[in-house]
């Protein structure tokens, strides 16, 4: 039976992987399915990649690394990217995922001109059909944690949503890849763990952690994508 991947490209910040577990956690949970479902590849460790016609679905995870700086373990992802999207395997790419799918497509991203964003955001949804995003109301509280982002999207990509600091945040490539900045499988007391680790950063940038954490607050709408990831999975790839 065929697997969904799920590329590890990083790790949660030390704190929360302590008290909360992995990525990959987060993500099965999400997806409502069982790990024997799953098979998880840690990249930057060297861990190589299946071929693509052996998956039933990609997720890409996030990570503290920078797309810009391109490590060759990003690039040799990147490359794989390419060949995975031409076998249509379903794909979702989770902030750094989300970057790196664009980047290996030809677009572009960079350290994001209008700053870091980090807590819960709003998202502003294009009016548009979406297998995955279309049952969802137009604008959805998330959860964030970036200073780069894709500055230009590829030229096949269509732009699904964006926020007051991201105007690429969630895209779309043919009917089977997404890209979403946001942390779908992130919780609240997740992403105050986050704001309590990036504090000095944050308070170095002018920005206020303590504000942040405070409006810091749960959403149904990640775990809803999650979970309608894995049913669009199921339908393409008979999972």
């Amino acid at each position: 039976m065929k697997s969904i991947l799920i590329i590890r490209l990083g790790e949660p910040v030390p704190g929360v992987r302590a008290s909360r577990g992995d990525f990959e956690d987060w993500i099965e949970t999400g997806m409502q399915r069982p790990p024997s479902d799953f098979k998880v590849v840690d990249v930057p460790k060297g861990e190589p990649l299946p071929a693509p016609e052996t998956l039933a679905g990609v997720v890409l995870t996030g990570s503290a690394s920078m797309v810009s700086a391109r490590q060759d373990w990003s690039e040799a992802t990147a490359d794989w990217i390419v060949s995975a999207v031409s076998t249509q395997v379903p794909m979702l790419g989770i902030c750094y995922g989300h970057q790196l799918i664009a980047h290996a497509l030809g677009g572009e991203v960079g350290p994001n001109p209008n700053g870091r964003e980090i807590g819960t955001a709003e998202v502003q949804l294009r009016a548009v059909s979406d297998p995955l995003l279309g049952s969802m109301p137009r604008q959805i509280s998330v959860q964030t944690s970036h200073s780069e982002a894709v500055l230009r999207l590829p030229e096949i990509a269509l732009r699904l949503g964006q926020t007051d600091l991201d105007p690429n945040h969630v895209f779309r490539i043919g009917e089977r890849v997404w890209g979403v900045q946001f942390h779908p499988e992130f919780d609240a007391e997740i992403m105050r763990g986050y704001i309590d680790a990036r504090r000095e950063e944050m308070e170095a940038e002018g920005l206020s952690a303590t504000h942040l954490r405070e409006a810091c607050s749960d959403s149904p709408v990640g775990g809803q994508l999650l979970a309608r990831f894995s049913a669009l999975v199921e339908q393409f790839s008979g999972l």
